[in-house]
């Protein structure tokens, strides 16, 4: 029961009663409940502060949990960033080196991994951390394409390997006739005295002297794709090997082959002569890999020792007199 408060009064010399106006109750209860809310809030920021709810230390461990978990996976992510780019560069440097082939660019290893609108969707959710999800994702998508592109080139090299006989049973590798006490070879690779047109010009190849017949043998597997007479090369023959390399066979007195015949290495295709514009009886030999000619001395590692190819260059280094 509420206390009646009275009050004394100087001029009827009475106490009265004190009368209360709703407005003033109004008042008096809005400052005690304001009273109430700012007592109410420093208790909570107090608690809050140095009196965890168990809901908030929850959160707080989960929080610890999974910053714990994502730091982990970076360190996992860049760990597996730094095998695929040994493996990259194993591919590139080792492999491929191995069976010739071309090194694949890194502006396909490095190729992007889908649009700008690719993490729309985790975008529009508006989760927490949005910036770790998405940079997690991104380097998981862009290891995801680097594997494919590494398995791709995996299966490439695989298919190499299994072609990797025929294709060194088809590379050119032996001198283009019998040479075993090494005097045969007349004229090496480069600039050189033309016998005839008495100028200096670019020898594309190799000269063998030998006696007219002497057999002439394919340096590797292939296919004869041209047999013809010119007034420059005389009878000539040129053998397509596959994998970009082609040799010719100058100045022969007669063919042992067709055109589009398949030859193998070590095969008599034709026999010396000194038909075109040639000095003497001789075997003009010529290497060519993807349409450019290269030097055949390169190529005599299949029926030399190490002492004997380095006589070979040895002659071949003196600036004589092309045959032809």
């Amino acid at each position: 029961m509420a206390r009646i408060k009275y009050y004394y009064d100087t001029e009827t010399c009475k106490y009265e009663r004190v009368k209360v106006s709703k407005w003033d109750i109004f008042l008096n209860s809005l400052g005690i409940f304001t009273l109430s809310l700012i007592l109410a809030a420093a208790l909570l920021a107090i608690s809050s502060t140095y009196f965890e709810s168990p809901q908030v230390s929850l959160l707080k461990k989960e929080n610890k949990e999974l910053l714990m978990y994502y730091n982990d996976m970076e360190k996992d992510i860049k760990q597996m960033d730094n095998m695929m780019a040994a493996l990259q560069d194993r591919d590139d440097n080792i492999y491929r080196v191995i069976f010739e082939a071309d090194p694949i660019p890194s502006t396909i290893r490095q190729a992007g991994v889908g649009g700008t609108d690719r993490y729309r969707d985790l975008r529009e959710e508006k989760i927490v951390r949005e910036d770790l999800v998405i940079d997690t994702y991104e380097e998981i998508d862009k290891m995801k394409k680097q594997m494919y592109i590494q398995t791709k080139s995996y299966d490439d090299i695989l298919d190499m390997a299994k072609n990797k006989s025929e294709m060194l049973a088809s590379i050119p590798s032996i001198q283009p006739i019998a040479n075993k006490d090494l005097k045969r070879l007349a004229s090496g690779y480069g600039m050189r005295m033309h016998p005839i047109l008495k100028y200096m010009r670019m020898h594309a190849g190799c000269d063998f002297s030998a006696p007219q017949g002497t057999p002439i043998f394919a340096t590797g597997n292939g296919k004869v794709s041209r047999a013809v007479f010119s007034k420059t090369s005389g009878n000539m023959i040129k053998i397509d090997h596959g994998y970009g390399y082609e040799t010719k066979y100058l100045h022969m007195s007669k063919f042992a082959v067709k055109q589009g015949q398949i030859v193998k290495r070590g095969d008599i295709i034709g026999y010396v002569g000194n038909t075109g514009l040639s000095k003497a009886p001789h075997c003009h030999y010529e290497v060519w890999k993807d349409g450019k000619h290269v030097n055949p001395l390169n190529f005599f590692y299949n029926d030399v020792t190490d002492e004997e190819y380095d006589k070979l260059i040895e002659l071949a280094s003196k600036e004589n007199e092309s045959l032809g």
